[in-house]
Formats: structure tokens, C-alpha cells, sequence
């Protein structure tokens, strides 16, 4: 890659959370809150106290369990928050879609994974929380993925952790959390899955074992699949290891945790796009915020309508 891009790659990867000015007219009156009805003890008493934050504020408050029926937005809220986490936001972003509405949106990080709420920084405190969304200032623009028409709010891949993702015992990540999915992948360190996959996109085509769609910054926690990528940017940042053994995604996960970036990696590709088609021989598993969303082939691409969120 010339110098050019590699500048460009690193300015991007310093760039500001963008933010916008709450115009004169803001104002939240109603608040739809998704909460996850399978959440810990912990996670409810958060939800209580959100609760009274937003009531004694004056804010009406509309509570609504996700479950395995799809969610509907009120038609009286003028502001959708999320209290869960990414796998939770997928489902509100995907009810949010379907009202054709243009109502803001929040999250409160109060799941498993919360990878949307930590890049744009919304408090765990939900006095803090209530304020920011009722003062409006740091509202910004979110872009989103879809893979088929289900929303991406953070990340996707296929690849051994996707493999892993669809074998985590949904039981034991409500008791243990993310450690479920270090779990899931000692099940198959002996019988290693390698799919030969083949990604289309605008720049061509490429070849690999694994591969890693970022529309958010981290992945799995506070490390960056690729510090560039961003929820604010109409782009993915697209990994794809061209082989996907044991070592070679050691390496991977190494260059992750420490910070490095993947630009100098043997053995990967990246590259941005605004639309991606994954396909394979093998049905491999497709995971999206943590979630196993379908199977291989798949076409992902960019929603070109943003969110706001507050």
C-alpha cells in the first residue's frame, strides 16, 4: 500500500468522535426502553435505577421486554433506548427499521457485550446517562451493516469464531458472560474448522479462511479489530486472514490485544468497502454482534440511512 493511503489510514484512525449541537427545538418527552427479560439480578437493579432517573425527570416511560417475537417501536416514543447489549441493539435497531420512523436512539450498556455503548462512550451512572440523553449535545450519526437485511451494529465475521459463537451455551453466557465463548472455542481446538471462502467487493475479489467485517472499533471487548474502523464512518474495514490455523489466528488475536496495527500483518488483506458478498462450498456460520445471524453465502452492505444517536 503507498504512502498516500497509509496517511490517510492513520488520520482516520485519529479522528474525533464526531458530534452534533442539539438544536433549539430538542426535546424528549417519551422513552421506549428495551430491556432483556433474561438479564441478572445486577443488570435489573441498573434497569431500576434507570427507571427512576427517567421518571423523576418528568420523562413518560414505555418498557418493553425483547423476546423471541420480533420488537415494535410505540408510536408515542420520540427517543429509543436500548438497556442490553449488542445482540439486544440489533434487535431495537432491526424494530426501528421496520416503524419507518426517525426517532434518536441510545444505549445503555447494561449486557454481556457492549461495544457500541463503550465507542460512543454513553455512562454506565444512569443519572449521567438520563442527563446526556435529555440535553441532546452529543448527538451523532451512526452507520450500520446489514447482513441480508439484518442489522450490524458493530462487527461480523466467519471464520473459527464464528464457529465458536454458534456453539455457546446461551445458559452459561448469562452466568459467566463473554468467558462463554472461550469455552465454546476449547470444543473444537482439536478438530479445527477451516472453510476456503471467497469474498466479491469492489476491489475485486480475495481469497481467505477467516474473515472480519468492522463497522464499530472493538470486537469482543476492548481491543480493535483495526483501530481505524469506526460506528461513525458510511465504511467497513474488512480483515481477511488468507489461512485460518491455529497459529495463524493466534497471531491475529495477538496483533489485536496488543494494539498493532493490521496494515503490518503476514497473511492478512484490508481493505474498506461499502458492500461485501461472502461466499463459500462450505455453510459456514455468519456472526453479528455476537450472534450467529445465518449461513454462508452472504451479502453485507452498508444502510445508507444513518441513526441518530443521542
Amino acid at each position: 500500500m503507498g504512502e498516500q493511503n497509509t496517511a490517510q489510514v492513520a488520520s482516520r484512525g485519529n479522528e474525533k468522535r464526531p458530534g452534533e449541537a442539539a438544536p433549539a427545538d430538542w426535546k424528549v418527552d417519551t422513552v421506549q426502553v428495551f430491556t432483556n427479560p433474561r438479564a441478572g439480578g445486577f443488570a435489573k437493579r441498573r434497569i431500576a435505577a434507570l427507571r427512576r432517573c427517567f421518571t423523576s425527570s418528568g420523562v413518560t416511560l414505555i418498557e418493553t421486554e425483547s423476546g423471541s417475537s420480533p420488537l415494535s417501536v410505540d408510536e408515542r416514543a420520540d427517543h429509543v433506548c436500548c438497556a442490553g447489549g449488542d445482540g439486544t441493539l440489533r434487535h431495537v435497531v432491526a424494530a426501528v427499521c421496520r416503524s419507518g420512523r426517525d426517532v434518536s436512539l441510545s444505549v445503555y450498556p447494561n449486557g454481556t457485550v457492549n461495544l457500541i455503548a463503550m465507542e460512543s462512550g454513553y455512562p454506565r451512572d444512569p443519572e449521567a446517562f438520563v442527563r446526556r440523553i435529555l440535553d441532546g449535545g452529543q448527538r451523532a450519526r451512526h452507520y450500520v451493516g446489514l447482513v441480508g437485511d439484518i442489522p450490524m451494529a458493530s462487527c461480523a465475521s466467519v471464520g473459527p469464531d464464528s464457529y465458536a459463537v454458534a456453539t455457546v451455551s446461551s445458559a452459561l453466557k448469562r452466568v459467566i458472560g463473554r468467558a462463554a465463548y472461550l469455552f465454546a472455542v476449547s470444543g473444537f481446538l482439536l478438530r479445527w474448522p477451516r472453510a476456503k471462502i471467497m469474498l466479491f467487493h469492489a476491489g475485486g475479489q480475495t481469497a481467505c479462511e477467516a474473515v472480519y467485517v468492522a463497522k464499530g472499533r472493538y470486537f469482543a471487548g476492548r481491543w480493535a479489530l483495526t483501530p481505524e474502523a469506526s460506528v461513525f464512518s458510511p465504511e467497513f474495514d474488512v480483515i481477511a486472514l488468507r489461512r485460518a490455523s491455529r497459529t495463524d489466528v493466534l497471531r491475529f488475536a495477538r496483533y489485536m490485544l496488543t494494539g498493532r496495527s493490521i496494515w503490518g500483518m503476514p497473511g492478512a488483506d484490508h481493505f474498506r468497502c461499502t458492500e461485501l458478498t461472502i461466499a463459500s462450498d462450505d455453510a459456514a456460520p455468519v456472526q453479528a454482534d455476537g450472534d450467529i445471524v445465518g449461513h454462508l453465502p452472504v451479502h453485507i452492505s452498508i444502510r445508507l440511512a444513518p441513526f441518530t444517536f443521542a
